[in-house]
């Protein structure tokens, strides 16, 4: 998704004001592939006109399978190319840190490469969320998840 800079949008409009940091939750493994630094878009069904600093924070969910599903997908690849099965991943916490550099419409054109497709759901009419500069947690933070953005402390 190169020709992601010629859609550029204006990001005027929701840089986040106060003491806190917009923050966004994923189910695991998404949250944990983004602090391995294996997941660098985030695909969401909704865009945002919001570029800097975000948290990465692992709902307390299962995805569809719930446990049982969770282990047999860290046994795919290319999740299991990356995260090790096993671990207990964390859930209800902040993981990572990151800064959301660019949200563009996926038209279907331009895709990433394959790993990273398998860690998104690229179909025309969602949206690519380009992370970067992602920090990982020494320790992860609990907090309670929300959908959309929210305000984290």
């Amino acid at each position: 998704m190169e020709a992601h800079n010629e859609q550029r949008r204006n990001t005027e409009d929701g840089s986040g004001e106060g003491d806190g940091m917009k923050a966004i939750s994923l189910i695991q493994p998404w949250a944990s592939l983004i602090a391995a630094g294996a997941k660098e878009i985030e695909t969401r069904s909704w865009g945002t006109a919001y570029r800097g600093d975000l948290a990465i924070h692992a709902s307390k969910g299962y995805r569809k399978g719930g446990k049982k599903g969770f282990a047999e997908l860290l046994e795919e690849w290319p999740f299991n190319t990356v995260l090790p099965p096993g671990y207990d991943y964390p859930r209800g916490y902040i993981v990572a840190t990151c800064k959301l550099i660019d949200c563009i419409k996926i038209t279907g054109y331009d895709l990433p490469g394959l790993v990273e497709q398998h860690f998104g759901d690229y179909m025309p009419g969602r949206y690519a969320w380009y992370l970067d500069e992602v920090m990982v947690l020494d320790e992860p933070i609990p907090a309670k998840g929300s959908l959309g953005l929210w305000e984290w402390r």
